[in-house]
């Protein structure tokens, strides 16, 4: 059976990184659009620590790294997205104590704990118009693809960013129901949320780090005409 190996994991969190600080202010500019347009700056301060506490991350483990990554995520990134990220990688690291490699199927079950955490910590749900929305559909090609027992990580992966970057334009005409665009109501509407945005992005961008072609642009996405 194929396995992720620790280190594969370090070099996502690595291009994570990376891809956060790059797009912070694309990411503060979708924000400005229904939110209070401080979503990428936020994300990418938390993200910051984290690149240059790198060295000094206890990676004994995939757990502990990850544990480790969900505490700073949690202290340094401002507004909702602390928590919400902070619990999502905090749920993962649960699963994975000890692990130096893991599975196609534990890493599905990696990330439909941090939903779950997700869920339960921000109360949303499908269709509210978060990044839920991307996260979701994910979880669910990465069962498809551990159940038909695919050893291609990087069919995987490819099918895993399809389904983001389509989570930007099947909730870009939704009302947002959770967060601060939620409270500017129909003014949501017909705006990409930029939360489903970032993981599309983080995604591609994982893509592009291990080799996988894909033909679909998320920025081409993201700027389609509502």
């Amino acid at each position: 059976m194929t396995e992720i190996s620790q280190s594969q994991i370090e070099q996502a969190i690595q291009t994570t990184c990376k891809t956060v600080l790059r797009n912070e202010l694309y990411f503060s500019d979708l924000d400005g659009l229904a939110g209070d347009g401080d979503f990428g700056t936020s994300l990418a301060t938390g993200f910051r620590v984290i690149q240059n506490d790198w060295p000094e991350i206890d990676k004994s483990d995939i757990g502990a790294m990850l544990l480790k990554i969900a505490m700073l995520v949690s202290k340094h990134v401002g507004g909702s997205s602390g928590p919400i990220w902070g619990t999502g990688f905090m749920k993962a690291a649960m699963l994975t104590r000890g692990k130096e490699a893991i599975t196609l199927q534990e890493l599905a079950e990696m990330l439909g704990s941090a939903i779950e955490g997700i869920q339960a910590r921000g109360g949303a749900k499908l269709g509210d118009k978060t990044l839920l929305d991307a996260l979701i559909p994910v979880h669910e090609k990465l069962k498809e693809h551990a159940a038909g027992g695919n050893a291609d990580l990087g069919a995987t992966l490819k099918d895993a960013a399809d389904e983001a970057e389509n989570a930007i334009d099947a909730t870009r005409s939704l009302v947002a129901h959770r967060g601060r665009a939620s409270q500017v109501g129909e003014r949501s509407a017909n705006t990409p949320d930029p939360g489903i945005v970032s993981i599309a992005v983080i995604l591609q961008d994982w893509c592009n780090e291990f080799g996988v072609e894909r033909t679909a642009s998320v920025a081409e996405v993201v700027n389609q005409p509502a």
